[in-house]
């Protein structure tokens, strides 16, 4: 089994015809996800990051691609339960990094922030964990 990098992943799923080596290591990422592989949750966050921002596509997206990825049965993803807790959480309108933080911290009794935004989404998100605003 290999760990994958996000060029891999924005290779196998994202096909940019404005981007030369794109078309070199597509056929080279599609023969990668073929075999037995892992994704790191480091790695997934970094990914959702350049879809967003580099790519610039719209979250229900980013949420279909990160949700095939994980429908793949022989892709290995850290933390699956996790990182399916923040997927959910990102398609009700929650940041994905922010969510990745708060449900995998599951082994504090609160998520402490001074990030407004992120205390007001937590409260109305089935979180696994109470979100504390410091004021």
């Amino acid at each position: 089994m290999r760990a994958l990098d996000t060029n891999v992943l924005a290779r196998f799923f994202i096909d940019d015809p404005d981007d030369p080596q794109s078309a070199k290591q597509r056929p080279v990422a599609v023969d990668a996800m073929s075999s037995r592989s892992f994704v790191s949750v480091t790695v997934l966050l970094e990914f959702e990051w350049v879809m967003r921002g580099f790519y610039e596509l719209e979250r229900t997206k980013i949420a279909s691609v990160l949700m095939a990825l994980a429908g793949i049965e022989h892709v290995s993803i850290e933390d699956r339960g996790a990182v399916m807790a923040a997927v959910q959480a990102y398609q009700q309108g929650f940041d994905f990094a922010d969510a990745l933080h708060v449900v995998r911290s599951t082994q504090s009794s609160a998520f402490a922030t001074f990030d407004r935004t992120l205390a007001r989404r937590a409260a109305r998100t089935a979180l696994p964990l109470r979100v504390d605003l410091l004021t």
